[in-house]
């Protein structure tokens, strides 16, 4: 059930545009062990005047792509970095972006506080 909340900062160009919320959802599936259908992604571009760092950042051409990870169970330690590592280097590869600059925020676990069509799931 992973959901992937995909923020793309700065000029991402048509031909990658064309299809890239399908190519992220089937790449981190496949990263995640989901079943057809089974993980999510919400996409969204945002203007690079719309993205700002302190003390004059980001560095020129950084263009963060943001992700939030929601997931039923959460990995702990090695999984969780190993999973971090993987996605992380699946993402930038279907954004054509370098992998220093994905940012994977995970979020609680989902367990027991997320419903599906009306369906609380445990």
């Amino acid at each position: 059930m992973p959901i992937l909340d995909i923020e793309l900062v700065g000029v991402v160009p048509h031909e990658v545009r064309r299809g890239l919320a399908q190519r992220l959802a089937n790449s981190a599936g496949e990263v995640m062990g989901s079943r057809p259908q089974g993980t999510w992604v919400k996409l969204r571009y945002i203007e690079t005047s719309a993205y700002a760092e302190n003390a004059g950042g980001p560095p020129e051409n950084a263009e963060p792509v943001i992700v939030y990870v929601l997931q039923s169970e959460l990995p702990q330690g090695t999984e969780l970095a190993k999973l971090a590592s993987e996605l992380t280097a699946a993402i930038a590869r279907v954004c054509s972006r370098p992998v220093e600059n994905v940012h994977l925020i995970f979020e609680a676990a989902a367990a027991g506080r997320i419903s599906f069509g009306g369906q609380l799931r445990t």
